[in-house]
């Protein structure tokens, strides 16, 4: 095992040791206000399962969240990285061991991301409810074109490379910075970067230690964050981490079984509707503040909040 490798190793079980002392630690400055339900570990369970699988857990979780009006929205993306992260360490751990690509590659992308993350968590903790429905309703729509993409076959193929040299290394380094930033938002970065790697000429399985290390660091990290500002879920985000812990096995199990092209076109539909519904909301969210508004030329705004718009 290479120097880079155990470095990535060390800071990845460094990060999630912290993570779960401020976990532990949120819930004095951050009292625990729900408990977890059954259909929150039931979307951990699920929507964990989609990880593996590489679909991604973050658009389904936020799907589904929207269908049960819980948690608000605000708490959405806080919720998603706080949650989702126990099962992230797991595939982590496993993916960077058992796939091989550069180690170089990896801790520098990763180590990126993390950076993007930190700083992104830091703005999305503060953001109002408004703007992060928006930002997450965009997310929805590009993670739901993303799965159309794949399912009809227009994804690059990729490479046969393990490693990336010269432009094609800080590239791939800098784009994972933003990626990094926008799992914040709640933003999974699963499809966005196998698609950069693979216009790199990357092996497309040697994607998999960089998406699911990319989500182990960065996703820990913004937890500290959200953790300081109390903007997550305590009952959602239990529910979530017990759920996707045993997914692991069920996805041993019967991986091999499905139809996976089937199931990303259900995932798409899903996350489809959910993208409107958040944007819609985000719509209603506006209307209360334009009718409040004065216009500018003294007169009112109509209580419509269309404005003088037709």
């Amino acid at each position: 095992m290479s120097w880079p490798l155990i470095g990535f190793l060390a800071a990845l079980v460094g990060v999630n040791v912290a993570f779960f002392i401020g976990w532990w630690r949120a819930r004095r400055t951050h009292p625990l206000r729900d408990s977890p339900t059954l259909g929150d570990a039931l979307i951990g369970f699920v929507t964990d399962f989609f990880d593996a699988l590489g679909i991604g857990s973050f658009a389904p979780t936020t799907a589904l969240f929207k269908f049960r009006r819980r948690p608000a929205d605000e708490l959405i993306p806080g919720t998603l990285n706080v949650g989702h992260n126990p099962a992230a360490f797991v595939e982590t751990a496993f993916f960077v061991t058992a796939v091989a690509v550069d180690p170089l590659l990896l801790t520098a992308m990763v180590g990126s991301a993390t950076l993007g993350g930190w700083l992104g968590a830091g703005t999305v903790s503060r953001l109002p409810r408004r703007a992060i429905q928006l930002f997450m309703g965009f997310a929805l729509l590009l993670a739901a074109t993303f799965f159309a993409i794949r399912n009809l076959g227009a994804f690059p193929a990729g490479g046969e490379a393990t490693a990336l040299l010269g432009w094609r290394f800080g590239l791939a380094v800098g784009v994972n910075f933003i990626l990094g930033a926008l799992t914040s938002v709640g933003i999974g970065p699963y499809a966005p970067c196998m698609v950069l790697l693979a216009l790199l000429g990357l092996h497309p399985l040697s994607a998999y230690p960089i998406m699911m290390g990319t989500c182990g660091l960065v996703q820990p990290v913004a937890s500290l964050q959200f953790f300081k500002t109390g903007r997550f879920a305590w009952g959602p985000s239990l529910g979530l981490a017990m759920g996707g812990v045993f997914r692991i096995l069920l996805a041993v199990l019967v991986v091999k079984q499905l139809n996976l092209n089937t199931l990303r076109w259900l995932v798409m539909m899903v996350v489809g509707f959910a993208a409107v519904s958040m944007l819609r909301s985000a719509l209603r969210e506006s209307k209360p503040a334009l009718a409040a508004a004065p216009a500018a030329d003294g007169f009112d705004v109509p209580r419509s909040g269309r404005g003088w718009l037709p």
